[in-house]
């Protein structure tokens, strides 16, 4: 690490602590030359996939376009910033895990809606609206019978449940 005072390279850890999150650890250095201290962050760095846009373009994978997607469909829904953080960590978590070099963007579409379904089901339908392209109101009320349908065969089981208890 070089000393940002006299740019020389020797130095020594006085200090090291983990940040809250565990994500970056913080270390206090004194320059062995000019004995000045400074503080470094360290982080591991991610490495994201290349995501193929439908139009066969390919860009790096942008969190911060997921999270604002998100956002828009969970406007004026009863859902905190937290959860939406956490959902969009989760999608990222995710891929990251997988460790492929390349997704299609269809996949990542799908993942959040699957996400965006357990979370909230007006901010699923909005998202699926961009998402899918719905050309016409057939469109979207296909998929909203698919999302009752859903809840009724949820609930139908939970039902189930109770009975066999």
């Amino acid at each position: 690490m070089k000393c940002p005072f006299c740019t020389d390279l020797d130095n020594k850890v006085i200090d090291s602590r983990l940040s809250k999150d565990g994500t970056v650890v913080r270390r206090r250095r004194e320059c062995i030359s000019c004995h000045r201290r400074f503080t470094t962050h360290e982080r591991v760095e991610d490495i994201m996939p290349v995501v193929i846009k439908k139009d066969g373009r390919r860009e790096i994978f942008d969190k911060s376009k997921m999270l604002s997607g998100v956002q828009k469909a969970c406007s004026n829904r009863p859902v905190s910033m937290d959860d939406i953080e956490d959902l969009v960590d989760r999608v990222e978590r995710y891929f990251q895990d997988r460790g492929d070099k390349e997704i299609n963007c269809t996949e990542v579409g799908e993942i959040i809606m699957r996400e965006l379904h357990q979370l909230d089901e007006v901010a699923y339908v909005r998202f699926a609206s961009v998402y899918r392209q719905f050309k016409d109101i057939s469109d979207f009320m296909t998929e909203v019978k698919e999302l009752l349908s859903t809840r009724e065969q949820r609930v139908r089981k939970k039902g189930q449940k109770g009975k066999d208890v």
